[in-house]
């Protein structure tokens, strides 16, 4: 067998191993678009279908009229938003500084941060909400919000991109006037847009995803988000499983813009600060 006709074969099965993964990572997805179009004997009926006989539209309109859906989305989105952009900012920052300022105890100090990673959120849990009873912040947004301002997973995402920028940039601007401020806000950050793309969409899925803060610290239904909401359809002795499904599959909806509309900085924001998967 020729060189040229193995890298064919190489390439013919790499494709097949590709597709084989790629229809194993969808089905889940589809079947659960499937079953948000079906009734609840159907979902788990032992003649399988994956079109139902009769599509189940209703679902889609039940879901808003049977829980406070309207309120749980604007909940989230709210949430998610403003956190993103605080993270954004304060990882952002905190990176700047951890990479291009020198000071006395920097690298010390940032393995001691980027260490509270291998830290799980199960050991501080407590400790956390006693805090935020304190200070009277529990079944509050801002208490949230707090408590999900700073990432250290963030600031190690931005310092590996700041580490590549070159110094002769930021000497340059010093060299124009410009104080560290001045080059953070002026040459770092528009230089790193595919890094901030990269934080912006692992800190939008991780917020809009998130189920246990939001259920530990909300008791108010008027402060819950679409994660507790889809938890309502689950009884203790039924649960409306079309319904589940066609409210899983909204919640999803916003996660696949933010990913396909970033996609491009997302691909070059991993790149170049360097994560391995």
């Amino acid at each position: 067998m020729t060189r040229a006709r193995k890298q064919t074969l190489v390439k013919i099965i790499s494709y097949i191993l590709l597709i084989i993964l790629t229809a194993a990572t969808l089905m889940p997805l589809l079947w659960m678009l499937s079953a948000s179009l079906k009734t609840n004997t159907e979902v788990f009926s032992a003649n399988f279908r994956w079109i139902p006989a009769v599509f189940q539209w209703n679902n889609y309109v039940k879901i808003w009229s049977k829980i406070p859906l309207a309120t749980f989305t604007f909940n989230t989105v709210k949430l998610t938003v403003i956190i993103t952009f605080i993270q954004v900012i304060t990882s952002s920052f905190a990176a700047y500084g951890f990479s291009k300022c020198k000071f006395k105890g920097r690298d010390v100090l940032f393995l001691c941060y980027v260490a509270t990673i291998a830290i799980p959120w199960q050991v501080y849990m407590l400790p956390q909400y006693s805090m935020m009873n304190k200070f009277h912040l529990v079944d509050t947004h801002t208490g949230y919000v707090l408590m999900q301002s700073f990432t250290a997973f963030g600031v190690f995402l931005m310092r590996q991109f700041f580490m590549s920028l070159p110094n002769e940039l930021l000497e340059a601007g010093r060299i124009d006037g410009l104080s560290e401020y001045g080059n953070y806000f002026r040459i770092a950050l528009p230089l790193s847009k595919p890094s901030i793309a990269t934080m912006t969409i692992f800190s939008f899925v991780a917020i809009w995803n998130d189920y246990m803060g939001p259920l530990i610290y909300f008791n108010s239904t008027s402060k819950k988000t679409i994660q507790l909401g889809i938890k309502m359809f689950i009884g203790q002795y039924s649960t409306e499983y079309g319904l589940v499904m066609a409210a899983s599959v909204l919640s999803l909806i916003p996660v696949l813009i933010i990913f396909l509309g970033g996609q491009k900085f997302f691909v070059q924001g991993i790149a170049s600060s360097g994560i391995k998967g």
